[in-house]
């Protein structure tokens, strides 16, 4: 048993004695949670693998693109790469073509060169992140790079000595993940400039989304990539120009939609799963293979590759979703498993397409990685999904909940397409609402939104560039959790169907069209009819929660002509932002109950009650409907306490059961 596992049975040990005191005190059931968390994977391996199923099918299904335009087609790769024969460097060549979307001539391009964040400790997302993204640690071997070999015009002209690493960001002049390129000649509106590259990558061991495990090849943010280029209006911008950003320990990706056309050649013994379908059978020839991808309105391209992998596929239509090819290419641990993964994929492309839109798409690709490898586990680019790695031989929900959500993205990241680096939550927390919501209705697991609440012990603005958050913890309880409970904020208060509209309209309405936070509150008051500033300016714009509770319960005998009576005080405050209308119920010692509706506006109110019988409780919003109120235990109290229990033990043991479930929680 590893030291982390010690703490975290001691940790649940401490967390049981507390739901047993709290539960006794009448504090109900905040704490209690349907989840479970995934501890860290260790990196090495050294347990026999599963074997491989004889005659595994090989993917090799020809499609042929669609004609019609989705997008705005800004940027088309022609790429051809090569995976080295022990599956740690690629050697690559493109053919990038830009074409200007602006209504002004530009001078210069610029490159994003994720491979290099791994190049050395001193890179800002090294820097930033500790060598640690979720549950995964870099290790020894997890050093990567992008070398650019060449950079030509398409009649020859090197361009290399104007191409400059640069930091906008944070001025860190050992970081190369982002550079310039001063282009000989401005590019008109409308026109379109093509360059030739030449690459070397060699791959991490795998760590951030990217690199090897064993013969396990996970190829994301792995090409020289063009950043994304905006017009005026998009995201509200009233001037036109460049996004870029370097690559930083929050932050994921944003670029323009355009076209990808990717050879890949590996050894011969290895499947390649990839963005888009192939255009062309599998060509074997001196004991390699080469597989021909093609996706289009897509604005990234990735791609995974093992001798391991067992493949499955199967055709899915349904309303919104007039023909897929789901691919299934799953570590043989998890090949008994086929048909959970199939299931949960379906269900997600059903729901999704019913409540939001059409999948236009013709591939899904989900990527089971192996054990030791989740480091590539749970993450989404177009049309390719990966799973949470095979870590258990034996997995519950998890396995569902990680595919519905990928899936997800091919919504909110992939067809929304927001700002990853600048509005994260657009992307996460739509996503993880939409899982819940997926979760619900296929498989009965309801999420349990007052734990989940509770974990918010560092609410931040929602919008803000992902790398201002000081932690990864803080970035993940803000963008995912945070996120998603503001988005069930609102469904609260307009209901289910409501809500559905308002996502499906704005889905509708900005899918290909990089949305920003503006955008989705403007949906949100054409469908409801009601401005939401006072909303927005609390919960996403602020860091607010929305903590209602009993303050203090003050209970005295009187005479009241002649006959004994209780006087009741009852002091209900508001912490934080306002969520709007709390039901309030006093239970009195004879049964009888008194209930009461506070509009939530003042920081508090008092409530005077004469009765026959003393007041026995009081709770404030007893259905937990203020999904933003991130202490329950404070909801309820009993009359009858002594007076320093009363007034909420202390302010000390509060912060420790919130410590304690925060350390819990990611």
């Amino acid at each position: 048993m590893t030291p982390r596992h010690s703490k975290r049975l001691l940790l649940f040990a401490i967390a049981a004695v507390l739901l047993g005191v709290t539960a006794q005190q009448g504090f109900r059931d905040a704490w209690v949670s349907q989840y479970t968390y995934a501890l860290a994977p260790a990196k090495s391996d050294t347990s026999p693998k599963p074997a491989v199923p004889q005659n595994t099918p090989e993917p090799d299904s020809v499609m042929q693109p669609k004609p019609v335009s989705l997008s705005k087609r800004v940027v088309e790769y022609h790429i051809d790469v090569t995976l080295t024969e022990d599956a740690k460097t690629l050697h690559g060549e493109q053919s990038v073509t830009w074409t200007n979307p602006g209504r002004q001539q530009v001078s210069e391009l610029y490159f994003h060169l994720y491979p290099n964040a791994f190049e050395s400790k001193e890179s800002t997302f090294m820097k930033e992140s500790g060598g640690q993204l979720r549950n995964d640690k870099a290790t020894f071997g997890s050093i990567g790079y992008m070398q650019i070999k060449s950079l030509q015009t398409t009649e020859g002209y090197s361009l290399l000595p104007r191409f400059h690493y640069v930091q906008p960001d944070d001025g860190n002049m050992r970081d190369k993940t982002l550079a310039k390129l001063r282009l000989p000649k401005p590019v008109a509106p409308g026109q379109s400039v093509t360059l030739k590259m030449a690459f070397d990558v060699k791959l991490p061991e795998v760590f951030a989304r990217m690199g090897y495990s064993g013969d396990f090849v996970m190829a994301g943010q792995w090409f020289p990539k063009l950043a994304a280029y905006e017009t005026v209006g998009t995201r509200g911008r009233t001037t036109e120009g460049w996004n870029a950003h370097q690559y930083h320990g929050n932050s994921e990706f944003y670029s323009n939609f355009g076209i990808y056309s990717v050879r890949i050649n590996v050894p011969g013994t290895y499947k390649v799963a990839a963005t888009g379908f192939q255009t062309k059978p599998t060509v074997i020839a001196d004991k390699r293979k080469t597989y021909q991808f093609y996706a289009d309105d897509v604005h990234d391209f990735g791609w995974s590759a093992s001798p391991d992998f067992v493949y499955a596929e199967e055709p899915f239509s349904t309303d919104g979703v007039p023909g897929v090819r789901i691919k299934l290419y799953l570590d043989p641990l998890h090949a008994k498993f086929k048909d959970r993964y199939m299931h949960a994929a379906k269900s997600a492309l059903a729901k999704y397409a019913q409540w939001y839109g059409a999948y236009p798409y013709s591939t899904l690709s989900i990527v089971v990685p192996p054990k030791g490898g989740n480091g590539a586990g749970g993450m989404e680019y177009p049309t390719l999904i990966t799973a949470f790695a095979a870590e258990n031989a034996n997995p519950g929900y998890d396995l569902e909940r990680t595919v519905i959500h990928e899936i997800g993205h091919q919504y909110w990241y992939g067809m929304v397409a927001s700002n990853e680096f600048e509005e994260a939550w657009l992307d996460e927390g739509f996503t993880s609402y939409s899982e819940d919501k997926v979760m619900q209705s296929e498989y009965g697991v309801e999420p349990n939104l007052p734990m989940e609440a509770s974990y918010m012990t560092d609410p931040a603005p929602l919008k803000q560039v992902s790398w201002s958050y000081h932690s990864n913890n803080s970035y993940a309880e803000n963008v995912y959790m945070r996120a998603k409970l503001v988005l069930f904020g609102i469904e609260k208060q307009v209901g289910a169907k409501t809500m559905s509209k308002i996502m499906r309209t704005y889905f509708q309405k900005y899918k290909f069209k990089h949305p920003s936070t503006a955008d989705f509150q403007r949906v949100v008051e054409q469908v409801t009819k009601t401005k939401w500033n006072d909303y927005f300016s609390q919960f996403v714009y602020g860091n607010q929660m929305s903590d209602y509770s009993v303050e203090s319960i003050h209970v005295r005998p009187v005479i009241q002509n002649g006959v004994k009576q209780y006087e009741s005080v009852v002091l209900i405050r508001r912490q934080g932002g306002s969520f709007g209308p709390a039901p309030i119920i006093f239970q009195f010692a004879d049964g009888t109950t008194m209930p009461r509706v506070w509009n939530g506006q003042e920081t508090h109110i008092q409530y005077k009650m004469v009765s026959a019988s003393p007041l026995v409780w009081a709770v404030v919003d007893p259905q937990n409907n203020n999904v933003l109120d991130n202490k329950h235990i404070n909801n309820f109290m009993k009359a009858e306490l002594p007076e320093k229990t009363r007034t909420r033990w202390s302010v000390g043991f509060t912060k420790l059961i919130e410590g304690l479930f925060a350390s819990l929680a990611w």
